[in-house]
């Protein structure tokens, strides 16, 4: 979860995520977490910005080949 994500935006000062929102977020995630193990699996959860959290996790599991993520649009 990226705390920026709870800031006002640049322009108007409106919340990206309000609580109705982060109430769904955190309800999917659960979700997936729970799914998740039934299948024997797990998934990581971390706060923090993510060029440093994902940095962090790659240096914590030490034999990463690939990471794929995907960028935000702005709109400017």
């Amino acid at each position: 979860f990226d705390p920026r994500h709870y800031l006002g935006t640049h322009c108007y000062g409106f919340p990206k995520t309000g609580p109705h929102r982060l109430r769904f977020l955190l309800e999917s995630v659960k979700d997936l977490r729970e799914t998740l193990k039934k299948k024997g699996s797990t998934l990581v959860v971390r706060k923090g910005k993510p060029e440093d959290v994902v940095r962090d996790l790659i240096s914590q599991l030490g034999s990463v080949s690939a990471v794929a993520f995907h960028e935000e649009v702005r709109e400017i």
